[in-house]
């Protein structure tokens, strides 16, 4: 019997995590756009968070994507604090699936052509079919699983005493809900130890007030996964999961605090008297009630949870938690604004050197360059918009590498003093850009710009330097490496002049630099360019899904 119940568990959870995965991925981005769309105030992020979460019968699920969301910069931290709320009162929804259909209907034995056919699926095709298969694998499983469990819990109620637990006592309840917290956290599943419960009291193995013990512990250890995985986690992640804890921290309080009044209204909102039905009511009433408190204070609740968890490390990656990205769409999201960030901190910094400034953060932009990477590795894209981003994705990448390159070796001669017109230019139109990269809206604005602005560069650069080199091979010297050798020494006698000893004295007109430093500052910038608005088009297609235009070969 205790082989079938622990039997029965394993297929519930197998079952529940291929409806999970398959759902997410055969639903794609409308699950990111509703999270979206339906975050304007807390009341349509609550409901938004509920509908997702009964959806995909996974909080966690709901969870990730909302960290991502926050991440990214979509959504506010307060509208993912509804979010979180209502996911709350969505997981609830499994009870009531397993209590008025589960264990009332045997339907295990016709469930089973859902996993025939969901495998096959699953096996034969790929993408959103292949995830449609997975998920109707899932829920057949477990339909078969709740079966399984009822039989087990069955033969189990023949050997206990309800009366053992002592649930009527304070101390029994306390060591009920102990027992709740433990059992979620060794199925690491709210869902499966929920399930378990109410083919427990379904059974008359638990009293509906000890099962409802048991419940506010299940809802409460669903929070130890979610402060686990935010150990070294983005500082995003952290205040969700610290959000999580204090909603079911509070609300577990509250329906442990007035638990007779929750089971009494419980079992008169089941009609029939049914304990599992009383038992899925009371897990809603009690996270419903978590929800009228909390609610009306979203704001300073927030604020609270920003307070404990204040802003650390390095902003550049604040996007990129490794359990963003087992959500593809989220993941994609994070990595974007991840890599917008990058390019933004190289290109200020290209501007910089271009006016003979220091760039000390063009290290740290560039050491960020390989996290992002090793994150936008972990992202397995299902569909083929998803897989169309993940390119586009990983050409963003490949640009930021080379404007990386660039930042690091920048010309001998800053741009500003090689040409006085073009360097100034040139370092307004690559802040610009970096001031873009991390908006979708503004860079959408700023793209065509920028690629004028690149096109115009690799046209000057060429024009330029036939120019200046055939200047060059005019002069008196027989050839180029003359010419090259005057200049330098024209610049060495400059530098070891005598300096005015008088303060205030105005400088000598700075030397014009030689022909080499020259051409090696025009094909920088050009280059620059080039990246910079490569980049910021393959960031565009990262968010639209659309492919980038092709571009022109690399001035070189």
């Amino acid at each position: 019997m205790v082989l079938e119940v622990l039997g029965g568990v394993g297929i519930f959870l197998v079952g529940m995590l291929l409806l999970t995965e398959g759902l997410k991925t055969a639903a794609g981005s409308a699950l990111r756009e509703l999270l979206k769309r339906f975050t304007g105030n807390r009341f349509t992020a609550v409901a938004s968070g509920a509908a997702v979460t009964a959806l995909v019968q996974s909080s966690s699920a709901t969870t990730l994507m909302t960290i991502g969301f926050v991440s990214a910069g979509l959504l506010s931290f307060q509208g993912a604090v509804g979010v979180i709320f209502g996911a709350n009162l969505g997981t609830t929804s499994t009870g009531w699936i397993v209590s008025t259909i589960g264990l009332k209907v045997r339907v295990a034995e016709w469930t089973m052509p859902f996993i025939g056919l969901g495998a096959l699926a699953w096996l034969l095709f790929d993408g959103r079919r292949a995830a449609a298969g997975m998920a109707l694998a899932g829920f057949g499983l477990i339909f078969v699983g709740i079966g399984t469990l009822q039989d087990g819990m069955a033969g189990l109620a023949e050997r206990i005493d309800p009366g053992s637990f002592g649930g009527a006592s304070l101390g029994g309840r306390l060591l009920l809900v102990g027992v709740g917290i433990v059992m979620t956290v060794v199925m690491q599943s709210s869902s499966a130890a929920m399930a378990t419960t109410l083919a427990a009291v379904d059974a008359g193995a638990v009293t509906l007030e000890e099962a409802a013990a048991l419940a506010i512990g299940q809802n409460v250890g669903t929070t130890v996964k979610a402060g686990l995985a935010a150990i070294g986690a983005t500082t995003a992640a952290k205040r969700t999961a610290v959000a999580h804890v204090l909603f079911n921290a509070i609300t577990g309080a509250v329906a442990f605090a007035a638990l007779p009044a929750f089971v009494e209204l419980s079992a008169d909102a089941a009609d029939d008297g049914d304990p599992a039905v009383a038992l899925a009511a009371f897990h809603t009433f009690f996270n419903l009630a978590g929800v009228l408190l909390l609610l009306p204070v979203i704001g300073p609740f927030s604020r609270l949870v920003a307070r404990l968890v204040p802003e650390r490390g390095p902003q550049l990656l604040a996007d990129l938690d490794a359990a963003v990205a087992e959500v593809p769409d989220v993941g994609l999201d994070a990595a974007r604004r991840a890599a917008g960030r990058i390019g933004g901190a190289l290109l200020e910094a290209a501007a910089g050197l271009a006016e003979g400034k220091p760039a000390p953060h063009a290290a740290e932009a560039a050491a960020a360059i390989e996290p992002l990477t090793r994150f936008v590795e972990r992202i397995e894209p299902g569909d083929p918009a998803a897989r169309q981003r993940y390119v586009a994705l990983l050409h963003a990448v490949d640009h930021l590498h080379r404007l990386a390159m660039l930042a690091e070796h920048p010309p001998a001669v800053p741009a500003a003093q090689a040409f006085r017109r073009r360097g100034p230019r040139f370092a307004a139109a690559a802040r610009a850009l970096a001031g873009a990269l991390a908006d979708p809206e503004a860079l959408r604005q700023a793209l065509p710009a920028a690629e004028a602005e690149a096109a115009a560069y690799a046209r000057w650069r060429e024009e330029r330097r036939r120019e200046l080199i055939e200047r060059a091979a005019e002069r008196r010297e027989p050839n180029v490496a003359d010419a090259l050798a005057g200049e330098l020494r024209g610049l060495r006698r400059w530098f070891s002049r005598p300096r005015p000893a008088e303060e205030g004295a105005p400088a000598p007109p700075a030397p014009r630099p030689p022909l080499v430093e020259r051409l090696d500052a025009m094909l920088w910038m050009a280059r620059v360019l080039f990246h910079g608005w490569r980049l910021g088009a393959h960031l565009e297609a990262a968010a639209t899904g659309e492919r980038a235009a092709p571009a022109p070969a690399e001035p070189g």
